[in-house]
């Protein structure tokens, strides 16, 4: 069998095709953007073998949820959910004082400083969603109910990765918004 890649290039990994949709939709619509974006969430979500993945924005002094791929039953949270951001382990990953890989909640030396969650959860990792000026546009993350003890490294770097595709499609929408011409008219409406 002929191969077209090196050694070691699996072209299924999910860094590969986080590069490949960062290149493929640089020009894109902002609707191949947003499928694109939710299709590498799922990816990561179902790799990654977990129950939930969300993407937050930090607004006004709470998260907000602006993308969710939850299971409905237990019901967990909701698109346009929101909570205060200090009761949340998300801004404790952002300002430092949660890591972002917390493989086995249970047996986690902080977990008595842990916000309660409505729902049990067994691994948590949460990275910054970073848009191109620096500014912490909120955080993407994922979770399993029960405790994933086959977490790694890399699993961190492809949430990375991800949340640098969602930075990318975020800072483009930011970009065609400002762009939009302002329309005045002297016709009353």
């Amino acid at each position: 069998m002929v191969k077209f890649y090196e050694e070691g290039f699996d072209p299924d990994d999910l860094n590969i095709r986080v590069s490949e949709l960062l290149v493929a939709t640089a020009d894109a619509s902002d609707t191949l953007i947003d499928r694109a974006v939710a299709d590498m969430l799922v990816l990561l979500k179902d790799r990654m073998k977990m129950d939930v993945v969300f993407v937050s924005e930090f607004v006004d002094g709470k998260q907000v949820f602006r993308y969710v791929d939850a299971p409905q039953e237990p019901p967990v949270m909701q698109e346009g959910d929101s909570d205060l951001l200090e009761r949340t382990w998300c801004q404790r990953v952002v300002d430092g004082r949660l890591p972002e890989v917390i493989p086995n909640v249970a047996q986690f030396a902080g977990k008595d400083q842990l916000p309660p969650a409505p729902f049990d959860i067994g691994t948590y990792l949460s990275t910054p969603v970073l848009l191109g000026g620096g500014q912490v546009y909120g955080t993407l993350c994922c979770l399993s109910f029960s405790p994933l003890e086959s977490v790694q490294e890399r699993d961190l770097k492809n949430l990375r990765s991800v949340a640098q595709l969602v930075a990318k499609k975020i800072d483009m929408s930011q970009t065609q918004e400002k762009a939009m011409p302002v329309t005045f008219s002297l016709v009353p409406k």
